[in-house]
């Protein structure tokens, strides 16, 4: 079988096994919070007089910004990379550049959660951020678990975080369904073994997902959304 119509009868079969669970990205999975983030590293990169492409700043996309600092060269070598990546989110302004939820998201995390199935949100965002995020969605009630920054000592792309999402849910992560927009994650999930990854296009392109290692790719969660 192929096509979306097959996608969803596969996503939909792994969901319903026994055991299984949902881990689910945040920023760019959940909800485009691309130009919310992207505006806090310029705001703050011009605050300091930093020169600094769109290159360089792709490389921040789903991953822990204090692990980014440290390990990538720029105007801020040298610095303390946690600093960095605080005053970096001190610059959030969703007043001005708000998330919007991803099609589906709220859809796939409400009906899984009512199907009995376990969710997490595994994120290198901070607490707070995934906190306020599901409320956005209107799910932050559901019981939906949060794996943020503050519980691993490695980010993404490492299989830290995927690894504690399935251990907080109490599954194998062979018997998981994973949802991620960026290269780092699709290897974080990958890396910790989940069963079935799906690259979801907000950020990159289809053919740099699957070469990051998504199963399958979908513009948006509207396919994951329970039938």
């Amino acid at each position: 079988m192929s096509g979306p119509g097959a996608l969803t009868a596969r996503l939909d079969a792994a969901l319903r096994a026994p055991g299984a669970a949902l881990l689910l990205d945040l920023d760019g999975t959940l909800v485009d919070s691309e130009p919310t983030h992207r505006a806090a590293f310029q705001t703050y990169f011009a605050r300091r007089g930093w020169d600094v492409t769109d290159q360089m700043l792709h490389a921040f996309a789903g991953r822990r910004g204090a692990e980014v600092f440290a390990s990538v060269e720029g105007p801020w070598t040298g610095e303390d990379p946690m600093t960095l990546a605080h005053e970096v989110i001190a610059c959030l302004d969703v007043g001005r550049y708000p998330a919007a939820p991803v099609p589906g998201a709220a859809e796939s995390v409400a009906g899984w959660r009512g199907a009995g199935v376990p969710v997490a949100v595994v994120t290198s965002a901070t607490e707070a951020w995934a906190t306020a995020a599901l409320e956005l969605l209107g799910v932050a009630d559901l019981g939906v678990a949060l794996v943020t920054a503050e519980l691993v000592e490695v980010g993404k792309p490492d299989p830290a975080p995927y690894r504690l999402g399935a251990e907080v849910l109490g599954v194998d992560a062979a018997a998981c369904v994973a949802a991620e927009d960026t290269p780092a994650g699709l290897a974080a999930a990958r890396g910790a073994g989940v069963g079935l990854v799906l690259g979801v296009s907000t950020s990159h392109d289809d053919e740099t997902l699957r070469r990051a290692g998504a199963h399958a790719v979908v513009p948006d969660l509207t396919e994951l959304v329970p039938r």
